[in-house]
């Protein structure tokens, strides 16, 4: 793609994103469209939003289950970045007419106490991670696509940010040695009825085996986290579709709880 294809889909995105009238998929309308391609959209539209005032508090894994790697024909996970207008806390109201075709999935929030650079190995390591977390969160992510009917390849979520729209995070931090992360089991229930279960295996086989992949695709790309980043690190169970008044709990086991309320009547973009 050129400067001006990569310029035009970013602006495309952003305005499907507003009108909610949903894009074809983007690997149609750019047959020859690379992940590195997607990527530079995505980045259009961060710089984007930067312009517009918006802060950057973090970042979110995506394509975390191996399943649906093979279903994508990609070998790794992807990413998006998080801004501070995409953040609720536990049980605030979520505004469904600014959210774009919105599903939810239960996942574990980590927060950086440190920066991630590179390590002696002469990349991030899983203990460089562990050293750098200062605790973890129980969150809900609400993905989105702004492409029509979820219907997605490897280049379209990747241009459409990780399909990212939204996130809410539990109260209660805690700190790595306070629970299993890999055996934590979780439970998501939409009013009170269970509608997705997974654990911490079901995210690359150990939730922080996403950030360490996270932090040295970001020491490459030259944009290291830093302290005090909120990092989604994928979900561990199958994502569920929202309705306007829906409330959501995610219950992980030895980390606690997090509600993602939404409102009962969508409001249309103005």
């Amino acid at each position: 793609m050129n400067a001006g294809q990569i310029k035009d889909a970013a602006s495309a995105l952003r305005a499907a994103a507003h009108t909610h009238a949903f894009l074809a998929p983007l690997r149609e309308t750019y047959p020859d469209m690379t992940i590195d391609d997607a990527y530079a959209v995505q980045s259009e539209n961060v710089q984007w939003r930067i312009d517009e005032g918006r802060r950057i508090v973090g970042a979110k894994i995506g394509l975390t289950s191996v399943a649906v790697q093979r279903q994508l024909g990609v070998d790794q996970p992807d990413f998006g970045v998080l801004f501070d207008d995409m953040s609720f806390g536990h049980g605030e109201p979520v505004p469904v007419g600014l959210l774009t075709q919105p599903k939810v999935e239960a996942e574990i929030a980590f927060v950086l106490g440190r920066d991630i650079h590179v390590g002696d190995a002469g990349h991030a390591t899983f203990a460089d991670v562990v050293a750098a977390v200062d605790y973890a969160l129980p969150a809900i992510e609400i993905v989105g696509s702004r492409i029509a009917n979820w219907n997605i390849g490897i280049v379209d979520t990747v241009a459409d940010n990780a399909s990212s729209s939204a996130f809410v995070l539990g109260g209660r931090p805690v700190k790595l040695d306070a629970f299993d992360l890999r055996l934590c089991g979780m439970l998501l229930e939409r009013r009170g009825e269970p509608v997705s279960v997974g654990a911490g295996a079901a995210c690359l086989g150990h939730p922080l085996n996403a950030v360490t992949w996270l932090a040295r695709t970001m020491i490459e790309r030259g944009t290291p986290l830093r302290a005090g980043s909120v990092v989604l690190s994928g979900a561990l169970g199958p994502m569920v579709s929202v309705e306007p008044g829906d409330r959501f709990e995610a219950h992980i086991h030895g980390l606690g709880s997090v509600s993602a309320v939404f409102e009962s009547h969508s409001k249309e973009p103005s």
